[in-house]
């Protein structure tokens, strides 16, 4: 029995049903992606771990700081990934091959003239980032330093996001595992290469990763040439800047822009409302923003599945794969949250230890690990429904949502930290995360209808 006989039979039982295939599919594309979004935090917790077991709590403080710096330059910038993702998962839903190649190139382009920008404005960018978020001195100026060590490979970190959002968007979820491995193994060699060998310290740190962004693109860059379309007329200038077609990024691309700077800015607004209540406390949320960090990364892989699948869908026109694989992907992220509170709840402790031997840091941080155990299953379905809008390029509503969400928590942590303290910072962080959610799924049905007809071709999963 041939592939489409089967999945004739996995439907016929119901067909509200959700098709086993479906399980399949969302699994199949989920688990690489999952596998290399954990190689993210792990790569974090590696360079926590190695600034934790120096000298003074300050050098862990001003890797966090430069670490929160880079989320706002690079992670502001994750529109990269993001918009790639949607636009190209459209195209490869409707078979576009034209467009598959069209929207890298435009993305590569617009990611290097961002870059040379950043680097050219990179000592005000610094200097105006560690003075807002805080901090003794000492920590500000290791968080310099970890800084202008990294910065300079800001184009091709960016290009990179543009890479792993094509491989996503054609469902190359395999070759994104090797990718992304092959870029932490390589930031997490020369950490250690840079810091214990060298003796570099916190500019190691910084160098180890702007190391890696850089072997990354090259490698990155083989594999795209060996996966391009093939057959295709030479790329044309006029195509290229055609205006529809660059309005419709751009306006993607600045709402996916906004939406997350309004992420970044409530992760900045909390550090900065840690540092005030001192040293131990700041470097204390580091740590436990790592657990935050890595649910995030494992639980976004069934976020990134749901953006191609529900683009694919949309390029498709059906409206039966899109609910599907929402569905599906919702079902999975569940369960994976759950796991995540569990193990936060019943190991926390023994995680906080192996991060820091700091005594003052690992007591402040296990007073608030509750928290942490928690987020999970409130912060799951912001997440899940992210993938959902991004893979549909309704990315006004994602802003809006998101901007929403920001309101909520400035409005929380004003009322519960002057009177809770950091228990009530993290509590708004919490209602910041539910408020996501909520708002984006007000909006689900709305979009479910205008996906298009209850059948259409099934272009979902070809390339697994």
């Amino acid at each position: 029995m041939n592939d489409r006989a089967n999945d004739r039979a996995e439907d016929a039982p119901s067909a509200s049903a959700v098709p086993v295939r479906w399980h399949r599919r969302v699994l199949t594309l989920a688990f690489p992606i999952v596998l290399a979004n954990l190689t993210q935090p792990i790569l974090g917790a590696v360079d926590t771990a190695v600034a934790g077991h120096l000298d003074s709590a300050s050098y862990l403080g001003g890797v966090a700081l430069g670490g929160l710096f880079f989320n706002f330059v690079f992670w502001g910038f994750g529109f990269l990934r993001m918009g790639t993702t949607g636009l190209v998962a459209q195209s490869f839903g409707a078979d576009d091959q034209a467009g598959l190649r069209m929207n890298i190139v435009r993305a590569l382009l617009l990611a290097f003239a961002i870059g040379v920008v950043v680097l050219a404005l990179q000592v005000p960018l610094i200097d105006f980032a560690v003075r807002t978020i805080g901090g003794s001195d000492e920590v500000q100026r290791h968080a310099r330093t970890y800084c202008h060590a990294r910065i300079w490979a800001a184009p091709l970190a960016l290009a990179n996001y543009v890479v792993l959002g094509w491989l996503l968007g054609t469902q190359r979820v395999r070759v994104a595992l090797v990718t992304q491995v092959f870029i932490n193994a390589v930031n997490i060699v020369a950490v250690l290469l840079y810091v214990y060998a060298f003796h570099w310290g916190v500019a190691g740190i910084g160098a180890a990763t702007a190391t890696a962004d850089a072997l990354g693109l090259a490698f990155g860059a083989v594999l795209l040439w060996q996966m391009r379309p093939r057959g295709l007329p030479p790329l044309e200038r006029a195509a290229l800047l055609d205006r529809d077609a660059l309005t419709r990024m751009v306006a993607i691309n600045r709402d996916i822009f906004v939406r997350t700077m309004c992420l970044l800015g409530t992760f900045g607004w909390l550090a900065h409302l840690g540092a005030r209540q001192g040293d131990a406390t700041l470097a204390a949320n580091a740590l436990l923003l790592n657990f935050q960090t890595f649910m995030a990364y494992g639980l976004d892989g069934f976020a990134h599945a749901a953006e191609a699948l529900v683009g694919a869908a949309i390029g498709a026109r059906n409206r039966d794969a899109f609910r599907h694989a929402v569905k599906v992907a919702m079902l999975w992220s569940a369960l994976g949250a759950l796991c995540f509170a569990i193990v936060y709840w019943a190991a926390g402790a023994s995680i906080v230890e192996g991060l820091t031997d700091q005594p003052a840091v690992r007591a402040t941080a296990e007073a608030f690990l509750p928290w942490t155990a928690l987020s999970p299953v409130v912060s799951v379905w912001g997440f899940l429904l992210d993938g959902v809008f991004i893979g549909a390029t309704r990315t006004r509503e994602l802003m809006t949502s998101m901007i929403v969400s920001l309101g909520v928590f400035l409005a929380a942590s004003w009322a519960l930290v002057g009177t809770h303290g950091n228990h009530g910072l993290w509590a708004a962080l919490l209602l910041f995360m539910a408020a996501r959610g909520l708002t984006l799924a007000r909006l689900l049905p709305r979009l479910a209808h205008d996906v298009g007809p209850d059948s259409g071709p099934d272009t979902a999963g070809r390339h697994g």
